[in-house]
């Protein structure tokens, strides 16, 4: 990475200079801006994403399950990977192009163009990448033109143009009889989304380490000279309007709310506010198997994001307390099949020990609720987990002995061919389609060959 920053994986602990502990460091200032992070107040007595920890001795901060970038005040960059490099030995330019093709499927960064961020990924870390497609979608508007549109104006002119305001003409312009106070159209670019992508890419800007992107950005502002950079940004965005013609404009508009709106999943606020773009794993795992297991139905199956259509109790003739599986998979109107995704490493060689594969008894609770409720206690319930080294295939299953007609089953969803691993011999393989599924190795390299 850039001498201006560090990559780091999910959960690792980060210290100051000049700390003994073996973990990554960073200046005294970037870290004195975590711990005030850390320390901020609010109603969870901090951000989900930072928490205080020690190593050493030494006082340290550590990042959760969340990926992205952490941009201090200061300018310093941590780039956070996904944990499943570190367990695999993964390069991390093959990470982050893992976590791109995941991010492509969250909602707001479809947009994405996967061959252009691939290849910026090799050379870049993570914000250069994402400010590179900024970029690009910018280049691609100036180079089939910016879009002009009338523009209402008042002025005073010298000749008569338009309509003449008399009210105004009568008060400023009673005793010159050689000017006219007119109201007019004027076909300029000066129109919202031209000031929104001006404004970004001046943000932009200030951040940027690659000499690369810097060069484009400064070449792409001055095509926006004619453009006022947006000062109202909130009311320019509720004025955008991409009309006839201008689906070239869309891409390079989601760019600029994300920019300028600070609109991730995550972003750093309060007085020392920071341009990071933090995404939790969780969600992006979540988003990239249900893209993705939807194409893996067979025929007659359909599958449900987020249904919310049972409750767990009734209290004086209220529901309460919501049922939302990750997913559900439903054939002619009836509830098939419920599924919930975790974003966890197992370790399928753990069966006798004390660890449990690593598997949480809360989620086997909130599996064996869906159930009851979404499929009346008789079924098939899964959880879905990254496929790895140590969960290469599916666990042996899980009876209830108190409801002998559910199972849940513990699978692995494989990154690189995008599918779910199956069971043999079971009425899963009934549900989905069953495609070749390579071996796993060691290196996430690997599975992005």
């Amino acid at each position: 990475m850039a001498a201006r920053g560090i990559s780091i994986y999910e959960f690792d602990a980060i210290v100051q200079d000049g700390a003994g502990a073996a973990c990554k460091h960073v200046p005294a200032n970037v870290f004195a801006w975590l711990e005030q992070q850390c320390l901020r107040g609010g109603e969870d007595g901090g951000p989900a994403w930072l928490r205080l920890t020690q190593r050493e001795g030494n006082r340290a901060v550590q990042v959760t399950s969340y990926v992205g970038v952490i941009r201090a005040p200061s300018g310093f960059q941590i780039e956070v990977l996904p944990k499943l490099g570190k367990a695999d030995s993964a390069s991390d330019a093959a990470v982050r192009t893992l976590l791109i093709d995941m991010l492509c499927c969250l909602q707001g960064f479809r947009h994405i163009r996967t061959d252009s961020a691939h290849l910026s990924a090799k050379r870049m870390p993570l914000f250069e990448v994402f400010v590179r497609e900024f970029l690009l979608s910018v280049q691609h508007i100036v180079k089939r033109g910016l879009r002009s549109t009338y523009v209402a104006e008042e002025d005073h002119l010298f000749k008569l143009r338009g309509r003449l305001l008399i009210s105004q003409q009568v008060r400023q312009n009673l005793h010159r009889a050689d000017r006219f106070f007119t109201a007019h159209d004027e076909f300029s670019t000066d129109r919202p989304e031209n000031r929104l992508l001006h404004a970004a890419l001046r943000r932009v800007m200030s951040t940027l380490v690659s000499p690369v992107n810097l060069q484009l950005a400064r070449e792409l502002c001055l095509a926006f000279a004619d453009v006022p950079p947006s000062k109202n940004i909130g009311q320019d965005f509720q004025r955008v309007q991409i009309d006839r013609g201008m689906g070239y404009y869309v891409e390079a508009v989601a760019w600029a709310r994300l920019i300028l709106e600070n609109e991730s999943p995550l972003t750093g606020v309060g007085a020392n506010r920071a341009p990071s773009l933090l995404f939790p794993m969780e969600a992006v795992f979540e988003a990239f198997v249900t893209k993705h297991l939807a194409r893996q139905l067979r025929a007659g199956f359909t599958l449900k994001a987020q249904a919310q259509t049972h409750h767990l109790v009734s209290h004086i003739g209220k529901d309460w307390f919501k049922l939302k599986p990750d997913l559900l998979i439903r054939q002619n109107g009836r509830d098939f099949l419920v599924l919930d995704t975790k974003w966890k490493l197992l370790d399928s060689s753990g069966a006798n020990g004390s660890e449990k594969y690593g598997l949480s008894q809360s989620d086997f609770y909130q599996l064996y609720a869906y159930g009851h409720h979404y499929l009346e206690g008789k079924g098939d319930i899964v959880l879905i987990y990254p496929r790895t080294g140590t969960l290469d295939d599916p666990l042996p299953v899980f009876d209830f002995p108190k409801a002998a007609g559910m199972r849940l089953w513990v699978l692995p969803f494989c990154l690189r061919e995008r599918q779910l691993k199956l069971p043999t011999s079971t009425e899963l393989q009934s549900i989905f389609v069953c495609g070749r599924v390579v071996s796993t190795k060691k290196d996430v390299s690997a599975l992005l060959a």
